[in-house]
């Protein structure tokens, strides 16, 4: 009988660094999405020490839509709260850091001076669904495991784009 093994989205892929930005992969370990049911934000809340408001990040709490995010990490017990679902298999993190801003302006529909930290946007990327943060580490970008090499290939042809420009300038 074979033995399996888990893979992340990008196995093999090593951090690219292009026009002062860097690109890697971001284990995430456990995601769950909570969505609250009608009338309980506020006990969510107090089970979770807090619930995001809206474009916002409450510790590993990522808003992904009214009254519902993202917990990295394992949730307590929300029975009769919120319905949870293990989203942990279907999501791959991206982490960019260093010059962002430009890269975020070409493949993102929003002015990256509002991603500051804290700010939690769901966003498209080119085709893709993303949900970008913010934190100190840089930003963290959440893409279907299934287009993560897909939204690898589209950051990295940016920065690719951002370094010869910077080339030819210089």
């Amino acid at each position: 009988m074979r033995e399996l093994f888990a893979k992340s989205a990008l196995q093999g892929v090593k951090p690219l660094t292009r026009a002062g930005a860097t690109l890697s992969e971001e284990p995430l370990g456990p995601i769950t999405s909570i969505a609250c049911f009608p009338g309980k934000k506020a006990a969510v809340a107090s089970a979770l020490g807090g619930f995001p408001e809206p474009n916002r990040r409450e510790g590993n709490l990522l808003w992904t839509g009214p009254e519902q995010a993202f917990l990295l990490g394992t949730p307590p017990e929300l029975a009769g709260l919120a319905a949870t679902t293990d989203q942990s298999g279907g999501w791959a993190g991206l982490r960019l850091t260093g010059a962002v801003e430009p890269v975020l302006a070409r493949l993102f529909p929003i002015d990256p001076r509002t991603l500051t930290q804290g700010t939690c946007l769901r966003t498209p990327l080119g085709h893709m669904n993303a949900v970008l943060t913010r934190d100190a580490a840089g930003v963290l970008i959440l893409v279907f495991r299934s287009m993560a090499r897909t939204a690898w290939d589209e950051i990295a042809h940016v920065m690719a784009m951002l370094e010869a420009r910077e080339a030819v300038a210089g």
